[in-house]
């Protein structure tokens, strides 16, 4: 499945009433499948949740635990990167090459590896001798 597709599939169904901001992600696991999340605003904002944490949740809930790609997608401007959380999220699930392509809804694209996203990620690295 067409990453880029899927993000944009679901970024139809983002629950943002608050912000009008909607936005689509979609991540490749290891194993080939594809999950994919939207962001859900709530009313008490900004105690929503990002696309790509849903769609980190959804990997996680089906038993993967490796991600190999990822696309977010957003209507706006240019395009738009992950959040520091997100950013560190994906960290937590993907090696510094995999690579995220960030999209608009008009067609702009850019490519940065997960390195490029968050350098200096904190890691499991840094929990060794506690």
């Amino acid at each position: 499945m067409n990453l880029k597709d899927a993000a944009t599939r679901v970024r139809e169904n983002a629950h943002a009433p608050y912000s009008g901001f909607k936005v689509g992600a979609a991540l490749r696991a290891g194993s080939g499948t594809v999950y994919s999340g939207c962001n859900v605003e709530n009313v008490a904002y900004p105690e929503g949740t990002c696309a790509e944490a849903g769609a980190i949740a959804a990997m996680v809930a089906a038993g993967d635990t490796e991600l190999v790609e990822v696309y977010v997608i957003a209507s706006s401007p240019m395009p738009v990167t992950p959040c520091g959380g997100c950013r560190q999220k994906l960290a937590e699930f993907g090696d510094g090459a995999v690579t995220v392509t960030m999209g608009t809804t008009n067609g702009a694209e850019q490519v940065m590896t997960l390195a490029e996203l968050l350098p200096g990620a904190f890691t499991s690295d840094h929990m060794a001798g506690r």
